[in-house]
């Protein structure tokens, strides 16, 4: 086995301090200087690995939604199960809020994350849908309301959605992201 070169320890101390830099203060806010100041490195370092801010946001916004496995679910509970888990998903990770934040504002954060819940909960939704053609659509659907209510509940928290218990938002929400994924139109 080889040890790792500089280069990569490096590129990893980069993306960590952004990672942390662009939860705190947000994509705005958050400056080159300051990431590299966290690193421990010369700032025009972070420009060679990464070229910009922005192409630094993309690599550093690499995030795993870690979307449970619904064959074990009853699927009328498949809803339910999504919104559950999305509930501790975001409770627990200033750094998918930070890319929420970020992707109100910024093009390239949502970019991201467009491209983060096609490819995570795309494949889901056509797992589960009653005609496959019509996936993306609920897959986007589900997005609506996943990204919404992390938005009121998490960012602006909007008192009577942020006040929802867990158990509430699961009841309010779960018979909506059920019949995106499983009704018919």
């Amino acid at each position: 086995m080889t040890a790792p070169r500089r280069s990569d320890s490096t590129r990893a101390a980069i993306l960590t301090a952004a990672r942390e830099r662009f939860a705190a203060d947000g994509f705005e806010r958050a400056t080159i200087r300051a990431i590299a100041a966290d690193a421990n490195i010369d700032p025009s370092l972070v420009m060679r690995y990464f070229g910009n801010k922005e192409k630094l946001f993309a690599a550093a916004a690499e995030f795993d939604l870690r979307l449970p496995d619904l064959d074990g679910v009853p699927p009328d509970r498949h809803g339910a199960a999504l919104v559950e888990h999305f509930l501790d998903r975001w409770a627990g990770d200033d750094k998918l809020l930070a890319l929420l934040r970020a992707g109100v504002t910024y093009e390239a954060a949502a970019e991201r994350m467009r491209e983060i819940f096609a490819a995570q909960l795309g494949p889901i939704a056509a797992r589960v849908a009653p005609d496959p053609a019509t996936a993306a659509t609920r897959a986007g659907l589900v997005a609506t309301q996943i990204l919404g209510f992390a938005l009121c509940r998490f960012v602006l928290k909007l008192p009577p959605v942020a006040d929802l218990d867990r158990d509430a938002a699961v009841a309010w929400l779960g018979p909506t992201v059920q019949r995106y994924l499983h009704g018919t139109i």
